[in-house]
């Protein structure tokens, strides 16, 4: 497990679509780390997480528990950081209260590795 804190500073117009299991939605969201040397990092939200991470407001502060993973097509490597929790700090640019969000996610668990319905020249993104 990783984890990273920093600012929201963007949230990416939301994904989804049909596989074999049925109907999935992806949301992509930005933070900025607070560090020396500020870093943008972009995150995937997968199934319920990505309607948790709406409830999140634009400049709040998160903590981000993630897992990395790479895959290869084609000869490229892709990088897919994926969360499975998202905290707020209870401070933010434009609200000052907690998201829900942090309620739901508090006593969850790393998720289990999951099968991708896809061929091998088939990307999820």
């Amino acid at each position: 497990m990783l984890e990273i804190s920093g600012k929201l500073i963007q949230i990416l117009p939301i994904q989804s679509g049909t596989g074999k299991n049925g109907n999935w939605q992806k949301q992509d969201f930005v933070i900025e780390t607070q560090d020396q040397y500020p870093k943008k990092v972009c995150f995937s939200a997968w199934a319920d997480k990505a309607d948790a991470v709406k409830a999140v407001s634009i400049g709040s502060n998160v903590k981000v528990a993630f897992n990395a993973e790479s895959r290869e097509f084609n000869g490229k490597w892709y990088t897919d950081l994926r969360i499975w929790k998202l905290e707020t700090d209870g401070s933010s640019g434009n609200s000052g209260q907690e998201s829900p969000s942090n309620e739901y996610y508090k006593n969850s668990a790393p998720p289990a590795e999951t099968a991708v319905d896809q061929s091998p020249d088939d990307l999820p993104f």
